[in-house]
């Protein structure tokens, strides 16, 4: 393997190599890594922001943001997460059939800078729009940037595709690393609207970096694979009308009664978070135009698909569940300073970068012997582990039910560690075999598929929190647990079963 840049003058630049990957890796790296920055930084404000009371009007001190309660807050943060990952799908069908990856990706980093400067603004109506932008944005960006590096390489066949897509990965949690020390403290400590505008920052680096070396990614990247016909465009828009008048007159008339609160909003995105994500695997698997492989390899992802869905639904309470229990029933005392509760979600991150090169070294040295662990088996112990991590917060959060009693911030690091190796397990993998299985006629959609399993998972959460369910209640965490050990285990038992319709070995 190469070792150093690639400088054959002859080559064009989307050709060379860097360490012996395609040396575009690392612009998709720096670009996903700024991206992140902002998407994570906001995120770890995001639950805190909404609990938080008002800003004290004589002294104009951080009381906070908007002062809903944990369950609703909790709410609103799994359904703007569902949401992100929701518009990951159209966001993909914009990449394969209306502007190529490439220019899908550049949009998107406009419409999330712009939505993290409405966030900078007060206001309900303005964070509540940002969030709207942001999501969108993001979903605009994710399936396609996560295509783009697929194309980097000759083939599904090249043995550096998956070190590749954990060294994205590693992008991805840098990002995410530096996002709640840098954008979070600021948010937290000094002020939320100022932490908001520094995401918007993050992204507009990100974008930068993305547009001046755009010359260093595939060409493949910028061609449109399954263009709408004329015909096509327009149905697409009067569909798209269509759906946008009747939202508006339904919600023009829940206003009109003086019955609207923050639920009639949460409730219609939840549930059509959770149809969704079944109606486009019915729509796919049913499509003629796919092979018998292809269809074959859509009866194995959809295995896929639903262990991934519930590693989600525990996984992403880090950021809700997990954070208000940080925040209200830790003690954070180190060395006579008290870590900021957004530190916590530098946990995740931080495990991922150190432990992700580890990951990826041990699956090149087992497959060298033939003995790495097929995919299905990955996902296996992800959802094991995932599910005994909530059988670890069961303990801590028996001593603290229903009283103000403070437990060590270790059990909290104890519990991220243990996400974390759930999700090298299953998340840099799934990233993988989507671009492996995905039909050709799906390509940018399939990556799209992928993330409305975590729509899936976080709809589940939300809907918990809507129906006012104690999230934080040793109950729930401990079913929570169960459900995501039994599904491991189930699916461990079928593992030959999903190899085969793989078309795997072993």
């Amino acid at each position: 393997m190469a070792s150093s840049l690639t400088t054959a003058s002859q080559s064009p630049a989307h050709e060379k190599t860097l360490f012996g990957h395609p040396i575009g890796l690392a612009t998709l790296f720096m670009t996903e890594m700024w991206e992140r920055f902002s998407y994570y930084g906001m995120r770890a404000l995001l639950v805190l922001y909404l609990v938080s009371g008002g800003v004290d009007a004589a002294t104009g001190s951080q009381g906070g943001g908007l002062g809903f309660t944990a369950a609703t807050a909790t709410a609103i943060y799994s359904v703007y997460v569902a949401m992100v990952y929701l518009m990951a799908m159209p966001g993909g069908w914009f990449g394969d059939r209306v502007w190529g990856a490439r220019k899908t990706v550049a949009i998107a980093g406009g419409v999330i800078m712009a939505g993290h400067v409405s966030l900078a603004l007060p206001g309900q109506i303005a964070f509540f729009v940002g969030l709207l932008l942001v999501a969108v944005g993001s979903g605009l960006l994710k399936a396609n940037i996560s295509t783009m590096v697929g194309h980097l390489y000759r083939g599904v066949d090249d043995p550096r595709r998956d070190s590749g897509f954990t060294i994205f990965y590693i992008g991805i949690n840098v990002g995410a690393l530096l996002a709640p020390i840098g954008i979070g403290m600021v948010g937290e400590l000094v002020n939320w609207h100022l932490g908001f505008a520094l995401a918007a920052v993050g992204m507009g680096i990100g974008l930068v970096v993305y547009l001046l070396a755009g010359r260093t990614l595939s060409p493949k990247s910028s061609l449109v694979p399954n263009p709408l016909s004329p015909a096509e465009r327009k149905a697409v828009i009067v569909k798209a009308l269509a759906v946008l008048a009747v939202v508006a007159v339904f919600y023009a008339a829940v206003v009109a009664a003086d019955m609207y609160t923050i639920k009639w909003a949460l409730y219609p995105i939840t549930v059509a978070g959770l149809l969704i994500p079944v109606a486009v695997l019915v729509r796919i698997k049913r499509d003629k135009d796919l092979s018998t492989v292809e269809q074959t390899r859509m009866s194995a992802y959809i295995w896929f698909f639903v262990a991934a869905a519930v590693f989600w639904m525990i996984y992403d309470q880090g950021g809700s569940t997990l954070s208000l229990f940080g925040d209200k029933n830790s003690e954070r005392a180190l060395f006579g300073w008290e870590v900021p509760t957004v530190i916590f979600q530098s946990l995740n991150p931080l495990f991922v970068v150190a432990l992700a090169p580890v990951f990826a070294a041990v699956w090149v040295a087992l497959a060298r012997r033939n003995r790495e662990p097929s995919t299905i088996v990955k996902f296996s112990v992800a959802l094991i582990i995932v599910g005994a991590s909530f059988f670890v917060f069961a303990l801590p959060l028996s001593q603290t039910a229903g009283n103000d009693t403070k437990v060590t911030m270790w059990w909290l690091v104890l519990i991220f560690l243990m996400h974390t190796l759930a999700e090298l397990c299953l998340s840099p993998v799934g990233l993988s075999v989507t671009t492996k299985m995905a039909p050709q006629k799906y390509g940018s959609q399939m990556m799209g598929v992928w993330f409305l399993a975590v729509t899936a998972g976080d709809c589940v959460t939300g809907l918990m929190g809507l129906a006012d369910v104690q999230l934080n209640g040793v109950g729930v965490i401990l079913f929570q647990a169960v459900a995501a050990v039994l599904a491991g285990l189930a699916i461990f038992m079928y593992r030959t079963k999903v190899n085969e319709l793989m078309g795997a070995k072993g």
